[in-house]
C-alpha cells in the first residue's frame, strides 16, 4: 500500500526519455552526453498558481533532474505542487502565492511589493508569466530599486538588469547552496550523470580538429583556440537577444580571486 505522501506525488512524476544529444533526425546536436542512471521527472511549478490559497510543505526532497531541492506543498483548495526549495525552508511551513505577501522565504508575489534589499529568485520575465530565471542552487538576485513601471536586480553574476514590476518572483535565495562545492572524485560518477568522455582537440588528427596534428606533444599553433568546426572558442560575444539590451543597467563582472 502506498503512503498518504506517496500518493499525492504520483501524478507530479513522470517518466523521463533520454536522446543521448540527438536531435529529433538522430543527429548529434551536443556531444559528450549519453548512458547515465535512470531519471523520472518532477513535475515542478514555476508559477504562481494557485494565487491566494495558503499551502504548507509536506517535505523537501532531492530532484536528480536540478541542482536545487523541491518542495512538495499541499495546498488548502486540495491542490498538491512542487516548488524550487528556498533556503531555510523547512517541512511544516505555511506560503502563499498572492499579489503582496509578507516577505519571507517561500512567499511569491509581484516585484512591485517586494522590499527594497531583498533577495529574490525563480523571477518572470514577462507578468504572469513562469520563473524563468535565478533557479539553479544557491543563486539569488537583489532588489536594489523600483523606478517607475520596472525594478532594478542585481543578478548572481552582478549585473544590474531592469525587470517589469509586475512580474512575479520568489522571496529567498535557492537552496542547496553547497552545491558548488562538490567534487565529482570518479570518472564513473560523471558517467552515471550522462557525461560521457571529452577527447582534447590536440590529441587528435588535423581532419577531426583544428588543433590536431603534429609531432608529439604540439601547440595549437594558431592565435586563438577553435571549435572543431573553426570558429574561436573563447573571448567571443555569444549574446543574440540584443533587443532586451536596453534592460542593461551595469553588465555582468567578473568575480576577483582573493590574493593569498
Amino acid at each position: 500500500m502506498l503512503s498518504q505522501k506517496a500518493k499525492k506525488r504520483r501524478k507530479l512524476i513522470v517518466p523521463l526519455k533520454k536522446h543521448a544529444g540527438r536531435s529529433n533526425q538522430g543527429k548529434i546536436t551536443v556531444r559528450h552526453r549519453g548512458g547515465g542512471a535512470k531519471r523520472l521527472y518532477r513535475r515542478v511549478n514555476f508559477g504562481q498558481e494557485p494565487l491566494d490559497v495558503e499551502g504548507t510543505v509536506v517535505g523537501i526532497e532531492y530532484d536528480p533532474n536540478r541542482t536545487a531541492d523541491i518542495a512538495l506543498v499541499e495546498y488548502k483548495n486540495g491542490e498538491v505542487k512542487y516548488i524550487l526549495a528556498p533556503q531555510k525552508m523547512k517541512e511544516g511551513d505555511k506560503i502563499i502565492n498572492a499579489e503582496k505577501a509578507e516577505a519571507r522565504p517561500g512567499n511569491r508575489m509581484r516585484l512591485k511589493n517586494v522590499p527594497v534589499g531583498t533577495v529574490v529568485c525563480n523571477i518572470a520575465l514577462h507578468p504572469d508569466g513562469k520563473g524563468k530565471i535565478v533557479r539553479s542552487a544557491g543563486a539569488g538576485a537583489s532588489v536594489l530599486a523600483h523606478e517607475g513601471k520596472m525594478t532594478h536586480l542585481k543578478m548572481p553574476s552582478r549585473e544590474v538588469r531592469k525587470v517589469a514590476s509586475m512580474c512575479f518572483a520568489t522571496v529567498g535565495e535557492v537552496s542547496n547552496s553547497e552545491h558548488r562545492y562538490r567534487k565529482i572524485k570518479k570518472a564513473g560518477t560523471s558517467r552515471k550523470m550522462g557525461r560521457r568522455p571529452v577527447v582534447r582537440g590536440s590529441a587528435m588528427n588535423p581532419v577531426d580538429h583544428p588543433h590536431g596534428g603534429g609531432e608529439g606533444k604540439a601547440p595549437i599553433g594558431m592565435p586563438a583556440p577553435k571549435t572543431p568546426w573553426g570558429k574561436i572558442a573563447r573571448g567571443v560575444r555569444t549574446r543574440k537577444r540584443k533587443q532586451t539590451d536596453r534592460y542593461i543597467i551595469k553588465r555582468a563582472t567578473k568575480k576577483k580571486r582573493s590574493k593569498k
